[in-house]
């Protein structure tokens, strides 16, 4: 099966992207399922159930995210309506949502979505690789589920490194998101897992990740208070990571970065 990730959503400029351009990817390359991390989406921080909806009509199936989940708070009690909104895993016990789903696709195949939080340089959590140790012990690949995804969300490179290795052979796809700089990993492991740190995000690269220049730069290199800081509104792009997989075992066969629009360099994977 064929399915499409698309990195953190920033702003409108991100949205943008999602609505002009995935139709037309899907039409090309005919992915089954389609999961993008929407937490950057309102603004640059935090997702609206209007948004969810945007970004379900433009083809989206189920959105992940992060760290800045709760900054809308409308989306407190809005996750608990939407069964394909999910918030990291390894959050407390308690906290509203949910960190897995399983979904059916249109032709029958069943896709698990895992959504973690990584710990280096991030909040304090639950460890990630425990979190989802115990999450997929009922989800037998190739068997129970088709697919199984797993948004890692977080900052170092090495800890997402550790977590694809970990897990490899045993997952579809480790996919990082939260830096939003596509990184030039994308690979299949070692025992068939498709990999690649950070999918980089849906917005303008003409930025400091997704937001205006001049503050970030302000606050590098003069210690004092600043504005808020604002999404960037030049041309977006769309930027994610495309897998195809063995339907008999759900390991990757390949697994290729996608950009389109925007200043980055354009990558489409063949249909």
């Amino acid at each position: 099966m064929r399915v499409l990730f698309l990195g953190d959503v920033v702003g409108r400029v991100g949205r943008e992207a999602v609505t002009d351009h995935l139709p037309g990817v899907i039409r090309g390359l005919s992915p089954d399922f389609v999961v993008c991390n929407g937490e950057n989406a309102a603004g640059g921080f935090g997702i609206t159930g209007k948004i969810c909806r945007e970004l379900y009509d433009a083809g989206v199936d189920v959105i992940t995210t992060g760290n800045h989940i709760w900054d809308q708070r409308e989306i407190i009690t809005y996750i608990e309506t939407d069964p394909n909104l999910l918030r990291p895993l390894n959050f407390p016990e308690g906290t509203p949502g949910r960190g897995i789903g399983v979904y059916q696709t249109r032709n029958g195949h069943r896709v698990a979505v895992l959504n973690v939080m990584c710990r280096l340089f991030m909040d304090p959590l639950d460890d990630p690789f425990a979190a989802v140790e115990r999450a997929i012990e009922s989800l037998m690949l190739g068997d129970t589920v088709d697919f199984i995804l797993i948004d890692l969300h977080g900052e170092a490179t090495s800890e997402k490194m550790a977590f694809g290795h970990a897990f490899d052979g045993r997952v579809s796809l480790v996919v990082g998101t939260h830096t939003h700089i596509p990184t030039a990993d994308t690979m299949v492991l070692e025992h068939g897992s498709a990999y690649q740190s950070d999918a980089g995000m849906c917005g303008d690269y003409d930025s400091v990740i997704g937001m205006k220049k001049d503050s970030p730069v302000e606050r590098f290199t003069r210690k004092m208070p600043t504005p808020r800081l604002e999404a960037a509104e030049g041309e977006g792009t769309l930027c994610g990571v495309f897998v195809e997989t063995d339907d008999a075992t759900g390991l990757a066969i390949r697994v290729e970065p996608l950009r389109k629009g925007g200043r980055l360099s354009q990558v489409m994977p063949d249909a």
